[in-house]
Formats: C-alpha cells, sequence, structure tokens
C-alpha cells in the first residue's frame, strides 16, 4: 500500500533532499527512520529534489509498505526518532497511483533577505545591505510569468531534459518578522549622513509547475542586480527566453551570480 507523508526540514544540517554518497540528506534520513520503524527497507519518493541548505515547509513524500501502517503512531515514532531538523506533520494512506513528484502540479518557492543587520534572522534570511530599487526587481520579475526557456538560470551539468518551465507566479514584496511587530526589535544604528532603507525585509516568491536545478537561486541572484542597477529590466528579460530556441547560444554565465541557500524555502506543493 501507498502512504503520504507530509513534512518540513531545516536544511542546515543536510546536503539536500536527495541521496548522496558520504552525506547526510533528508531523503536518506527518512529512509532510515521508516526502515526501522517497519522492519524492512523502506524507499522514499520526494515532490523534489533541494540543494545543500535549502529549507522546505509542508514537503511532500511518498512510500510503499507491504505491510499495513498505523499512519497515526507511524508519525509519532518518526518525530520521536528523526533529528531535530525534520519534523513530520502527518502521514496518511494514498491511492496507489499517487506520485510525490510526478503527481505535483504546481510548486513554489519563497526567498527572504533582509537589508539591516538583525541576529534574529540571520539563520533563515540573506543579509543583503546594499540599496534596492524593488520596484524594478518587480518590474523585471514580470518577464518570468509564463511558459518559457530558463536555461540561462540552470545549474551547469545539470540533467534535467529539458529547461522549459511554465511560471504562474513572481514577485517581490515586504514584510516585518515576528520580533520586530511583537516586541519592537530595532535596528542598528546608521551610518552617519545616511537613511534607513525603507524596505527593511522583503521576500521573493515564485511558483511554476517545475523547477530546474538551481533556477531560484540564480534568478534571485539576476534580479538583486536590477536592484542594484548593475543589469537593466531588460537585459534581466533578455535572459528569459522563449519556449523553442534551440539555436540561442545563452548558458548559465549570461545571468547573476546564485545567492545562499540558506535564505531558500520550498513553501508549498500542490496536487
Amino acid at each position: 500500500m501507498r502512504y503520504r507523508v507530509k513534512l518540513s526540514y531545516d536544511g542546515q544540517e543536510f546536503c539536500g533532499w536527495q541521496i548522496q554518497p558520504d552525506a547526510a540528506t533528508v531523503q536518506e534520513t527518512l529512509e532510515k527512520a521508516l526502515s526501522t520503524l517497519l522492519g524492512a527497507p523502506v524507499s522514499v519518493t520526494g515532490a523534489g529534489r533541494t540543494d545543500s541548505r535549502v529549507n522546505a515547509i509542508g514537503y511532500v513524500a511518498h512510500f510503499d509498505s507491504e505491510a499495513a501502517v498505523d499512519t497515526e503512531m507511524l508519525g509519532y515514532k518518526l518525530n520521536a526518532i528523526l533529528p531535530r531538523g525534520i519534523v513530520v506533520h502527518g502521514v496518511a494512506a494514498a491511492d496507489a497511483d499517487f506520485h510525490a513528484r510526478f503527481g505535483a502540479t504546481r510548486r513554489e518557492y519563497t526567498y527572504f533577505i533582509h537589508r539591516i543587520k538583525d541576529p534574529f534572522v540571520e539563520k533563515f534570511s540573506w543579509r543583503c545591505s546594499y540599496p534596492l530599487d524593488v520596484d524594478a526587481m518587480n518590474e523585471a520579475a514580470k518577464y518570468l510569468i509564463g511558459r518559457h526557456d530558463f536555461r540561462c538560470f540552470e545549474k551547469v551539468g545539470a540533467d534535467n531534459k529539458t529547461s522549459i518551465c511554465t511560471v504562474t507566479e513572481a514577485f517581490w514584496s515586504t514584510y516585518e518578522p515576528a520580533h520586530v511587530s511583537l516586541m519592537g526589535f530595532e535596528s542598528a544604528a546608521a551610518k552617519p549622513g545616511t537613511e534607513a532603507p525603507e524596505a527593511r525585509y522583503i521576500y521573493f516568491r515564485i511558483a511554476a509547475d517545475r523547477f530546474l536545478r538551481n533556477m531560484v537561486r540564480a534568478i534571485v541572484g539576476s534580479l538583486v542586480e536590477v536592484g542594484r542597477g548593475k543589469r537593466s529590466v531588460g537585459e534581466f528579460a533578455a535572459l528569459v527566453l522563449p519556449e523553442g530556441c534551440e539555436g540561442t547560444k545563452a548558458t548559465r554565465s549570461d545571468a547573476g551570480e546564485s545567492v545562499p541557500g540558506h535564505a531558500l524555502f520550498l513553501s508549498e506543493v500542490e496536487y
């Protein structure tokens, strides 16, 4: 019988989701825990890869078991033996044809940036103290919407059969962390003669039917270049290639640098 697992994980202690030799991964850790509890080898399939240090909330995976499973008790026992960086929200019986990866119709990622010195967000946010034109970044992000070839944002050497993705949502927005709104955290003193940035905390959200390896981090890095004035909106738009442009000699080196993985979350998977 097939079972569906919903979980979240802190990516700091793992080298991504997918099993790798000589490296701790979320998939391997979950498989070992399930195999121990069920008394037989268990293979787990996840909703998709996440890179090293990348986090996930509401991640979905599935596994098969010949023996009947008490799903409520299994979820409880998994949380008892899994490391603190992984939490299982629930285990449930699934249809025999349910597939955590190929059945997903929409995936959403969220990237967090803070523009001031703040020790309380450092673990899950990237500090970027440069002046940023968020309006320009949003204008550039509009060009991501639709069905395009995203090869300029794909990690070199990736084994994807196609670099075509359909993006349905892409935007920047401001937010205020709980420690600011609830406890009145004050930012560090600004440099004399300068003004504190208006948007102290911002996030980027993007949703698509599928994502390429390193795609979101490369997109964020390129959009930050737009915000810093190092790349124009038009130059960013030129990186988002039309479908069916096989002859175009665009490569990963045409886009900006990838931003750090610790501030990236796989934030939703839909079926």
